[in-house]
């Protein structure tokens, strides 16, 4: 696997959530940067061997906006 991508979104309790597409691997985190350093640990620990392990991830932000017409 080349690449494996997370959708995040952000926390009604704060910080943000991140789910793989197409794996079961949720982690969340309080900030960008831990949510980071918590995907790369969740993908090491899930693929735990080297040559299985996807080279990238990517996140996927999704915001959703609500407003009045």
């Amino acid at each position: 696997m080349e690449e494996i991508i997370f959708v995040v979104e952000e926390s009604d309790e704060g910080g943000y959530i991140a789910k793989a597409l197409g794996e079961s691997i949720v982690t969340e985190a309080d900030s960008m940067d831990k949510l980071k350093s918590a995907v790369k640990d969740a993908v090491h620990c899930h693929f735990d061997n080297d040559l299985l392990r996807p080279k990238m991830i990517r996140l996927h932000l999704v915001k959703d906006e609500v407003f009045a017409a």
